[in-house]
């Protein structure tokens, strides 16, 4: 999961990331409010983890900016300040969530996953794209109702599909959201690979995975008429 962490404070922005990292986030770092904002304007990540008081661009200002544009990224707001005012403004302004400081790091990871599974609808218990589906609670697939065998890795890769079926995914969101890719050589050379395993257990069911060229890939139900 790909995480935006908008802090100024280096030894706390370290911290957090390296923390974070060990929990399976990927983390991308900014200390400056005006570049978080036109980097969030540019690329898509999971969550965002949002400093109030930024340089250039206050926290506020790149909260009520981003929902403005309707960009509906997770933000979950860290600040000093823990007033009871703080806190209904930075929520009615948009925040998803609000943890002053200190905290510790198991309430923020908490946090974090509980927005991204309410932001991808990850709290029902089951995605589904046809008769293909993934149950949350046991993390399998089944197809037309059976056991789907795939290796860990190409339901990492399918899981990513079914939670955006419908929409197009590139090679490199696929490549972000995987988890523990020290283990092996994993680059979008090994995504297509992967994709093209995913294609062929795939075959003769309701589903199907298409390329958009130049676009990506993505994970959608058959046209009854073309079957």
């Amino acid at each position: 999961m790909r995480i935006l962490l908008v802090e100024d404070e280096p030894e706390l922005a370290h911290w957090l990331s390296r923390s974070l990292e060990k929990k399976g986030f990927s983390i991308e770092w900014s200390n400056d409010g005006l570049v978080a904002y036109r980097r969030l304007q540019l690329e898509e990540f999971d969550a965002v983890i949002l400093d109030l008081g930024i340089p250039s661009m206050d926290g506020h200002s790149v909260l009520s900016r981003l929902r403005s544009e309707d960009n509906r990224t997770p933000i979950l707001i860290l600040t000093a300040r823990d007033s009871l005012a703080d806190r209904v403004d930075t929520l009615e302004s948009g925040a998803d969530d609000f943890l002053p400081k200190p905290f510790r790091i198991e309430e923020l990871v908490a946090r974090l996953n509980a927005l991204i599974r309410r932001s991808r609808g990850r709290d029902k218990p089951r995605l589904a794209c046809g008769t293909l589906a993934y149950d949350l609670s046991t993390k399998r697939f089944t197809l037309n109702g059976a056991a789907l065998a795939v290796t860990p890795r190409e339901s990492e890769v399918l899981r990513i599909l079914i939670q955006r079926s419908g929409e197009p995914v590139n090679k490199q969101f696929i490549l972000d959201r995987l988890t523990d890719r020290d283990d092996e050589i994993m680059n979008v050379e090994a995504v297509e690979v992967i994709i093209h395993r995913l294609r062929k257990k795939l075959q003769a069911s309701d589903v199907q995975i298409t390329t958009l060229r130049g676009i990506g890939y993505c994970l959608e139900p058959l046209d009854p008429e073309t079957t």
